[in-house]
């Protein structure tokens, strides 16, 4: 009897982490449509402003300089933004960011960090690295305001010429099966990787007029260049920790499915096996006493 019991147990204990893995997956597959649709829609913005600033440089030629541009070499150090989530239950993003985290500063020891996330938090304090400042990546799709906070640090500690660089870490996301952690520069910036106009192009820029003039618009465009560059990367990173808790609890779920076939089936074995050990005393019972 006792055998039976426990047997229920597990199976109504499998059942319930069952349904919560469930509902989970469900949770992360809704977040994970309106994070596709933001990533979507931000990704071709940052292009075109990514060409505009191009163009713009292009046609300033060597007239105009910015901080954003001018590669430094003074203090050697590095300001990393590292992106983790807040909550684990998504399969391995938060050991392969680790691991990426740990390469990265095996290679750039004279760091400082800024920690968007809680999971790393810990990790970092731990090897006792210099961290500026530490913020809750949220639960949610992160809000453009977000970015504002970070990127005042980021002007304090580039342009105060305290860092020669500015890194982000995060997790790119590729598609739902796969999302690798990768470090990516974002000041000075460079458009060497942008596709370059052709020379017919760059011919008919002197004919443009720009209004106000080139150096305002450039000003202006290179910091919402980088606003929206951090932006983008927080919601891939929010992208691709949806992805892997809704694959992580799909995988649960279908392991707790399992879990359950197996102990039903034992479970109907051995209240068979009881069933008929009574009947075999019972009816021992009534040759006897013929």
């Amino acid at each position: 009897m006792a055998t039976i019991l426990t047997l229920k147990r597990r199976i109504n204990a499998a059942k319930n982490v069952s349904k919560t893995t469930k509902a989970m997956q469900m949770i992360a597959a809704s977040k994970l449509k309106r994070a596709q649709n933001a990533v979507t829609a931000s990704k071709p913005y940052v292009e075109k402003i990514s060409e505009i600033l191009e163009n713009l440089r292009s046609a300033a030629k060597k007239d105009y300089t910015h901080s954003y541009l001018t590669p430094k070499n003074k203090t050697g150090k590095t300001l990393l933004l590292v992106l983790s989530p807040d909550k684990g239950l998504c399969g391995s993003l938060i050991t392969n960011i680790l691991k990426e985290f740990l390469h990265y500063q095996h290679n750039f020891k004279d760091s400082s960090y800024i920690l968007v996330g809680k999971k790393l938090e810990g990790q970092v304090v731990h090897l006792n690295k210099e961290i500026i400042a530490a913020f809750p990546f949220g639960t949610t799709l992160p809000s453009f305001s977000s970015v504002y906070p970070l990127l005042q640090i980021i002007d304090e500690y580039y342009n105060g010429g305290k860092v020669d660089s500015v890194k982000i870490l995060t997790a790119e996301y590729i598609n739902i099966f796969t999302q690798k952690p990768k470090v990516t520069n974002l000041l000075p910036i460079n458009f060497d990787n942008l596709k370059e106009e052709d020379d017919k192009k760059e011919k008919n820029d002197d004919f443009y007029l720009f209004e106000p003039n080139k150096k305002v618009l450039l000003d202006s465009l290179l910091k919402h260049y980088l606003e929206m560059a951090v932006y983008h990367q927080l919601i891939e990173s929010f992208l691709s920790e949806q992805a892997s808790r809704m694959m992580s609890m799909q995988n649960a779920t279908d392991n707790a499915n399992d879990i359950i076939e197996d102990l039903q089936l034992e479970y109907n074995k051995t209240r068979q096996a009881k069933i008929t050990s009574e009947l075999l005393d019972i009816t021992g019972a009534k040759n006897v006493s013929i």
